[in-house]
């Protein structure tokens, strides 16, 4: 039947199911090692801020911790996002993982808000930096711990697709940079430059921003459907090369969550019958599910070649949605 080109092969499908299943328990345990070592870092400098009273340190610190708190968010969201579809949920719970990045950007804010308040209090009402040698120690076991996070982060976002985790490894990885600037901070009050240590508070709090700006970039484009040109390029060739296939049209890609939804109109012969229409459509799918990475449906329409004008009835909608070409153009 025609319906069944909307419909996902039996195979694929379940293939797709399965790499879904894989790529969240992925990401599940790389939130709760991330996790893990970012408590044990930023409990390790709390201990070191009570200790020397750097506000540098006191900055990174609450940095570190809402850093390690955005992985609850991300944990949650990829357990959510392993639920089949419902009648109210047709598409899945998929997108959860895009909302959690909406929380990754507050804290970010959060964080920035805080270590700036923080930094500028200590110039008003300046406080004495003592134990240095801690401080410096503190500071390097801040950029060691979140380099380690941002590493693996990063590796398992790109390996399943989900920004994220890459957006919160790239926020790992700044930590560390931050960190380090508390040892700067602290060679600062050593040379007896006692301003050091909140200035480098604030430039902290800069680098922040940066890291905010970057994260909301990445995130509001998940949401926003968009996806790499190259991507889009690629789903249009691979169909275009299926046999049967006259051109292509109309092709649309999504991430949702970390895997990907498609959808085009693919032109056949017209003297083919509604199963060899159909045949054409299932190779294409096919071919697009072993060719496209992380690819988890696609939706197929096929139209007969030809002069006549096949979407006359339902043109002024699809014009309106962008799906064909306006004939006013």
């Amino acid at each position: 039947m025609i319906d069944e080109l909307f419909r996902p092969h039996s195979h694929d499908a379940a293939d797709s199911f399965d790499s879904a299943l894989e790529t969240s328990a992925k990401g599940i345990k790389a939130v709760k090692v991330s996790l893990a070592a970012l408590m044990v870092t930023a409990i390790l400098q709390v201990l070191v801020v009570l200790a020397t009273g750097s506000v540098a340190l006191l900055a990174d610190t609450i940095h570190n911790f809402s850093d390690a708190l955005t992985s609850i968010p991300l944990w949650i969201a990829f357990v959510i996002g392993r639920r089949v579809a419902t009648r109210s949920y047709t598409f899945g719970y998929r997108r959860a993982e895009d909302l959690a990045g909406l929380f990754i950007v507050a804290m970010i804010a959060l964080s920035a808000v805080i270590a700036g308040y923080e930094s500028i209090r200590r110039i008003v009402d300046p406080v004495d930096v003592e134990n240095l040698g801690l401080l410096v120690a503190a500071g390097i076991i801040g950029f060691l711990g979140n380099e380690a996070v941002a590493i693996y982060r990063i590796r398992v976002g790109e390996e399943i697709g989900s920004a994220a985790l890459i957006a919160d490894g790239h926020h790992a990885r700044t930590d560390g940079l931050t960190s380090l600037a508390v040892v700067f901070g602290a060679l600062g009050v050593y040379l007896g430059f006692p301003m050091a240590d909140p200035i480098i508070g604030l430039l902290i709090t800069v680098a922040i921003l940066f890291v905010l700006r970057d994260a909301m970039r990445q995130v509001f484009r998940r949401l926003m459907d968009g996806v790499d040109e190259s991507t889009t390029l690629q789903v249009e060739s691979i169909a275009a090369a299926v046999p049967g296939v006259l051109a292509t049209d109309s092709v649309r890609v999504r991430w949702v969550g970390h895997r990907l939804d498609a959808s085009l109109h693919v032109v056949v012969d017209a003297s083919l019958t509604v199963a060899e229409g159909h045949a054409v459509a299932e190779e294409v799918r096919h071919d697009l599910f072993h060719g496209v990475d992380k690819l988890d449906e696609v939706v197929v329409h096929v139209d007969p070649d030809g002069d006549h004008e096949h979407h006359e009835t339902t043109r002024h909608h699809l014009e309106r949605l962008g799906m064909l070409p306006r004939t006013d153009a």
